[in-house]
């Protein structure tokens, strides 16, 4: 059961905490990869990690999502690399973290550039091979903050909750045509930069949290590898919220 065998996926933000494990989700499933960011070096020995570990021969390809030009180039990129496109996982994003009233136009700028504007440009470009194939599956990945909102990040909440609303209006336009598109939003997740908190911040968090725990990478993997098999034909449009219950949100 959801067997992506066969299925050639391309995933922004591939080397980072989340990203990795998102990636690794789809090669145990059987997915071939190619993973984008901007850091070449890191890039090439996560994708030497994969081949060692899964196989399939991995691709990277590195991308400066904040260079529009890039942007638009990696999806074909992918394509002619792989030979075709099934899964996009827009993973990557950034923070800018400041109060509102003394928010910078670059913060403002650089975290809808990322964020936003990014995952735009590559739903745009995997529309064509995907429509032509009549299949796809697009796993964007928000945050509970496009939900609820957050003091000091009002750049990243709006790009979030415009990347909900941009994935409705998409998953309108495509699905006649055998795409599926939805959002992961996760909560609190452990990654090499929560467990450098003190014990007491950590604490703080969790008592926030029903489960009592940060999530794990692997958990919001597994929930990008439902949506992107092809037993979730029936499902696009939606958000699915995996934060421990920090926010039951429908």
């Amino acid at each position: 059961m959801f067997s992506l065998e066969g299925m050639n996926a391309l995933v922004t933000g591939a080397s980072g905490g989340i990203g990795s494990s998102i990636c690794r989700a789809l090669a145990a499933q059987g997915a071939r990869l190619a993973v984008s960011g901007s850091n070449g070096d890191k890039l090439r020995a996560f994708r030497e990690e994969l081949n060692d570990e899964f196989g399939h021969d991995h691709v990277e390809i590195t991308c400066n999502l904040s260079d529009a030009k890039q942007v638009d180039e990696l999806v074909p990129a992918a394509v002619d690399t792989m030979g075709g496109i099934d899964i996009l996982v827009n993973n990557a994003g950034i923070t800018r973290d400041n109060l509102a009233m003394r928010m910078k136009d670059d913060e403002w700028d650089d975290v809808i550039r990322i964020n936003l504007e990014a995952a735009f440009r590559l739903m745009r470009a995997a529309a064509r091979p995907m429509m032509k194939a009549k299949f796809g599956r697009i796993v964007t990945i928000t945050s509970v903050v496009g939900a609820t909102g957050n003091p000091g990040q009002m750049n990243y909440a709006a790009a979030k909750a415009g990347l909900t609303g941009m994935t409705k209006s998409y998953a309108q336009e495509v699905a006649s045509r055998g795409i599926t598109a939805n959002c992961v939003a996760p909560g609190f997740i452990r990654t090499a930069m929560t467990d450098v908190l003190p014990d007491a911040q950590k604490d703080a968090l969790n008592a926030r949290i029903p489960m009592g725990r940060m999530g794990e990478g692997e958990e919001i993997g597994a929930a990008v590898a439902y949506l992107a098999s092809r037993e979730a034909s029936y499902v696009t449009g939606q958000t699915l919220h995996v934060n421990g219950g920090m926010a039951m949100l429908s």
